[in-house]
């Protein structure tokens, strides 16, 4: 028998699929172009928007007969036993496989944002907690987990991570962004990206591009950022991680950007992506965002009008249903309204990533790991110390903190006793198990309050909920007023509870008008702090709020970002002391709630002046955070000058001078002061983690070249300006400790997709 020479892996992949092609009829190839979501709900409430509008019908045994390019979420829709989930799906490529003439399987992806969306499955923090982290590596060792995970029940594509930046806070997706800073962003993103492709997993970049920057922090709202904004800060994270990280897919955003849909916009997904980057993977549309095309942008009439803006545009896939790029795509090609070249075109670039996968090969074989768990000691211990890293330690000023191990604790607030209270909006209890409320949690989860208990057996510790999260019902403030008068000390657990479409107060389409806290718990906490008892506040929440209010009446203030089933124990070891706080905000915390959505990255104009009686200075700046030791920095960094394709070196010695281990974060930041274009008054090109034991002192080196002080000119050029420049160090935005002035001499410079994206350190 001879061995067709698709099936032959010997030869070069594109010369096998290109064989493959040339065999397939038109219904087989368009059959590559998109998913089906097995098990969907056609009613009621849904995990994806207008899901039950926007699910087309098909018979899944005619359906297989052409092949498939894709199977949605078989894990992250229902609670399924992985173990069961992982044979079921094994019958499902089989079915898939035997049905069609080439045996192809289809490609099966999941949600993977914080942790495998998957019941049982380890939650670990949400990506806002990784950016406070600061720690790249250890963000990197996650993914590679999760990829482990995934592919031990045969998920071949994970949809993370986002690399949305940060443009208002009151956007209910920042809890799954990194932060507010490109370089930050992407570099934390860059790691999650290698860790799950190292794993054999397809890492897809989310939301290609500028879905954070929509109007009034709505979801799905126009964009209207500028040029140079979406140039500067939107689109770097992205590039990072395709050149720096490999990722292999590119998930393309529901928004629009000064009236093209990112769905239909070839600038972006084909001139942009492929043509100037040299992107070579897949593009996969957001769920029903092609039929977006024609029921929410109306730049199409029909479905087959929106399968061939997407598909000229460079999505090469449908997800998660086959609305647009089936019957209508099919029919539409036939009828010679849409080139089959588009559909060769996305073809051929499904089918090479199937055979990366080798899912073209003769022995490919659908069965799971024989042994799977996916919450192991491992991913637990992981999932501890990430938490560990993330939580920060926003004030401490009379040193309240640690708390002494024999004292009397009030705990009171709707966040203390819930242990939902540590997952964001994507993981699988919040995202899929409120639909199922009858199905255990599936892993366990401390509450801050039982792990306070655990952490502190001497303590005496009372706790009252006080008030929901977002409800007004005053009747509980009466008893948390009590237990805190009892007490030496009040610990207020307050924040958010992550839902999806306004089902919470954070997460997907859970966006807000102002940054109050949500319901009463502003006043619930006036009410604590009236009792002249310390009280120290902790916020488990998506995005930052407003603290103003309370900024200097408080004993403590503990920050942390849906920190996942061991934030519990995370907290409670910030605050016993076990824990020395090490996190840094990846966001600015606001100082008043209303008017101001405001970042860090921002022009003179931006800030503060006499021009306005408005202040947007925040109260606690991106990059800030507080430790229970101190540290000494030393530095003899010297002005000097570099041509504009030169570089420099400087350095600076940290040393731990209290008398306990502790982790500093040391951040370099870029201040233009004359530039041809106004440009934010600092921004962050650097950052180095140092873990030091008491009296310990190392030196950080950071390696800068000139392309890192690049940024999009008047006439959309990247360029590099000759002049003065400021290198700042520092443990936040705004708090600097040195500062060396850099010229750049010699000609502006004009970079291309080879300039260099990284500030490279070195520890010694």
């Amino acid at each position: 028998m001879t061995t067709a020479p698709w099936r032959d892996p010997a030869l070069p992949a594109s010369a096998r699929v290109d064989d493959l092609l040339s065999r397939m009829t038109l219904q087989e190839k368009t059959a590559q172009l998109y998913g089906v979501w097995v098990g969907a709900a056609t009613d009621g409430d849904g995990v994806a928007p207008l899901q039950r509008e926007m699910t087309a019908e098909y018979d899944w045994d005619e359906l297989i007969t052409h092949g498939l390019g894709q199977l949605t979420r078989s894990f992250g829709t229902a609670p399924v036993d992985p173990v069961l989930g992982a044979q079921a799906l094994a019958r499902a490529q089989r079915r898939i496989a035997d049905a069609g003439r080439f045996g192809i399987p289809a490609v099966a992806h999941e949600e993977c944002l914080a942790g495998f969306t998957t019941w049982r499955a380890t939650a670990y923090p949400v990506p806002l907690a990784w950016g406070a982290s600061f720690d790249a590596p250890l963000v990197e060792e996650m993914a590679r987990r999760i990829g482990e995970d995934l592919r031990s029940v045969g998920v071949h594509q994970g949809l993370a991570p986002v690399l949305d930046v940060v443009r208002d806070p009151r956007w209910g997706r920042v809890e799954e962004t990194i932060g507010e800073d490109p370089y930050l962003t992407g570099t934390i993103g860059t790691a999650y990206v290698r860790g799950l492709e190292s794993a054999g997993v397809i890492a897809t970049l989310k939301h290609f591009a500028g879905y954070a920057s929509s109007v009034g922090a709505r979801n799905l709202a126009p964009v209207r950022a500028g040029v140079r904004e979406f140039a500067d800060v939107t689109l770097p994270p992205f590039e990072m991680a395709l050149r720096e990280g490999g990722a292999r897919s590119v998930m393309a955003a529901y928004t629009e950007t000064d009236g093209v849909p990112a769905s239909a916009d070839p600038g972006l997904l084909t001139e942009l992506l492929r043509e100037q980057w040299g992107f070579t993977g897949t593009v996969v549309a957001d769920y029903f965002g092609i039929g977006f095309l024609q029921s929410l942008h109306r730049v199409a009439g029909t479905d087959a009008e929106a399968a061939h803006a997407a598909l000229r545009a460079g999505i090469d896939v449908e997800l998660p249903s086959l609305k647009c790029y089936g019957t209508p795509l099919l029919d539409a090609v036939r009828a010679g309204e849409i080139p089959e070249e588009l559909v060769d075109r996305a073809a051929r670039r499904v089918l090479l990533q199937k055979c990366e996968l080798g899912l073209l090969d003769e022995d490919w074989d659908p069965e799971p790991a024989e042994r799977i768990d996916l919450d192991s000691t491992a991913n637990r211990a992981l999932a501890r110390r990430l938490a560990e890293e993330s939580v920060v330690l926003l004030d401490n000023p009379d040193g309240l903190l640690p708390l002494a191990p024999d004292t009397r604790i009030a705990v009171v607030g709707p966040r203390a006793a819930d242990a939902l209270a540590m997952l964001g909006c994507y993981s699988f209890p919040s995202h899929v198990l409120t639909h199922h409320p009858d199905v255990p949690m599936g892993i366990d989860i401390p509450s801050v309050l039982e792990a306070l208990r655990t952490e502190l057996p001497d303590a005496k510790v009372t706790f009252a909920e006080g008030c929901g999260v977002s409800d007004p019902d005053l009747a509980g403030f009466e008893e948390a007023v009590a237990r805190a008068s009892e007490a030496d000390v009040c610990l207020a657990v307050l924040g958010d509870r992550a839902g999806l479409f306004g089902r919470g107060t954070s997460g997907e389409g859970c966006d807000v008008s102002d940054l109050r806290l949500p319901g009463v718990q502003g006043e619930l906490l006036d009410a604590l702090v009236a009792t002249g008892v310390p009280v120290v506040l902790v916020l488990l929440t998506g995005r930052p709020y407003a603290l103003g209010r309370w900024h200097g009446r408080l004993g403590a203030v503990v920050q942390a970002f849906f920190p996942g089933e061991e934030g519990g124990p995370a907290v409670a070891g910030v605050l016993s002391g076990r824990v020395n706080p090490s996190g840094r905000l990846p966001v600015s915390v606001p100082r008043a709630p209303g008017g101001q959505p405001w970042t860090y990255l921002q022009p003179p104009l931006g800030l503060a002046g006499e021009v306005s009686n408005l202040d947007p200075t925040p109260l606690y700046a991106f990059g800030h955070g507080r430790s229970y030791t101190r540290f000494a920095w030393e530095s003899d960094a010297a002005d000097t000058e570099i041509g504009t394709d030169g570089s420099y070196e400087m350095a600076v010695t940290v040393r731990n001078t209290g008398d306990r281990a502790g982790a500093e974060v040391v951040q370099l930041y870029l201040h233009d002061p004359v530039a041809s274009v106004t440009r934010p008054d600092v921004r962050l090109i650097g950052y180095q983690r140092l873990e030091l034991d008491p009296g310990e002192a190392r030196q950080v080196t950071f390696r800068f070249h000139a392309d890192l002080s690049a940024f999009t000119d008047r006439s959309h050029e990247r360029v590099v300006e000759p002049g003065l420049l400021e290198l700042r160090l520092g443990t936040s935005s705004a708090e600097i400790r040195h500062t060396t002035r850099l010229t750049l001499t010699g000609p502006p410079r004009t970079l291309g997709p080879d300039r260099r994206l990284v500030c490279e350190t070195v520890v010694s």
